[in-house]
């Protein structure tokens, strides 16, 4: 069958691909959106300005971005995988030399209209090159010691641009990310079990280096481990934060205290409410049946991209979709692990919720991707 006889039987064309979309995932992404509106304009003080209205718009521009992008046949996304990782790489490299610093870490561009995060965008575009890699190899070779290397290179290097930068949460989502995709692509598992048994042997090194002319990690970065470790040991310093995210959890009870109620973001005692911590917000106001429920979306989304993707027979498309949905699981993880105490504070905001343009956009462009491969399936 020729490429043209294909996609006229099977492809969908013209504004028929929009019946194809995937409207189940734009309408819990739109959903989480706008729990992540009502939360800034609860931590705002009950003012849409400065942050609710500027992440509308976001969304909203997002929002035309993802479907926009879900029109674009899914082979011109694996044909341009390798320029979108380019691009990026050399953004990373760009952030050390001109980039932006705020709070200590140097991590932007400053675009004129809005600062761009490279690392976000990196998260995506190593998605997208690790799939059409392994698109690409033929299936017996996925486990030979050299072509694990290869996806191995493409994951550390980013990453050691990002961890410099420093940002020790967005390199463990690269790194993870990236791992995800070599599991689900086919990778033998000893090459996990030797990765973990590395990682226990580099946590030690971690520890062992703290004080000495060697050592791994930042000063704050210790500090943030000492105070998962045992938050009472400085709950006025390095614990107040967490300290105070878990009086607000507590005191959410199982309905929350109300609506634009929560003692503990109205008398900012919590840290970066509007980013890191905005789910504290919400477990306070709607308590636990909030929070579960704002899980329960996330879950959700994830369950209809992997839906997707086990029902592709494009293994790009299929590998793409699930490498999406495993950065996204990664995200919202991470972060309510963050500000429960089950994982230390390393700064991963929470998707679609916190205030944020370039993780908002770039997260919309991978959506966009995951309605492509979606809607350009064979059929």
């Amino acid at each position: 069958m020729s490429y043209l006889e294909y996609n006229t039987k099977y492809v969908p064309t013209g504004f028929r691909k929009l019946l194809y979309i995937n409207w189940p995932i734009v309408f819990l992404l739109s959903a989480v959106a706008c729990a992540g509106f009502l939360m800034l304009f609860s931590v705002a003080g009950g003012s849409a300005d400065p942050w609710m209205s500027r992440q509308m718009e976001r969304f909203i521009a997002g929002l035309v971005l993802m479907l926009v992008v879900a029109m674009v046949p899914i082979w011109f996304w694996r044909n341009v995988a390798g320029v979108a990782y380019g691009i990026a790489f050399m953004l990373l490299i760009a952030v050390e030399f001109v980039g932006v610093e705020r709070n200590g870490s140097q991590r932007w561009l400053d675009l004129g209209v809005m600062d761009l995060q490279p690392s976000e965008l990196m998260k995506i575009t190593l998605v997208m090159l690790l799939a059409a890699y392994y698109d690409w190899l033929p299936t017996h070779k996925t486990s030979r010691p050299f072509w694990v290397f290869l996806p191995i290179c493409m994951i550390l290097l980013p990453s050691y641009f990002v961890l410099s930068q420093p940002d020790l949460g967005t390199t463990l989502l690269l790194m993870l990310g990236g791992a995800a995709v070599m599991f689900v692509a086919g990778v033998h598992w000893a090459y996990f079990a030797t990765v973990i048994a590395a990682g226990v042997g580099a946590v030690v090194a971690v520890f062992e280096s703290k004080g000495t002319p060697w050592q791994i990690l930042k000063d704050y970065q210790y500090r943030r481990i000492d105070t998962f470790i045992d938050p009472s040991n400085d709950p006025l310093g390095a614990g107040y934060h967490i300290t105070q995210a878990k009086i607000a959890f507590g005191s959410g009870g199982w309905t929350g205290r109300g609506f634009m109620q929560g003692t503990q973001s109205r008398l900012n005692f919590l840290p970066e409410k509007h980013t890191d911590f905005i789910f504290t917000t919400l477990a306070e106001e709607f308590g636990f049946i909030g929070a579960i429920t704002l899980l329960t979306l996330y879950v959700l989304i994830v369950f209809f991209c992997a839906a997707s993707a086990i029902t592709n027979k494009d293994r790009f498309s299929a590998l793409l979709t699930l490498g999406v949905a495993m950065t996204f699981f990664l995200f919202f993880a991470v972060n309510m692990a963050m500000v429960t105490g089950l994982a230390p504070v390393v700064g991963v905001p929470l998707p679609l919720v916190s205030y944020g343009g370039s993780a908002m956009l770039v997260l919309m462009l991978a959506f966009g991707m995951v309605q492509s491969a979606h809607v350009h399936k064979p059929r």
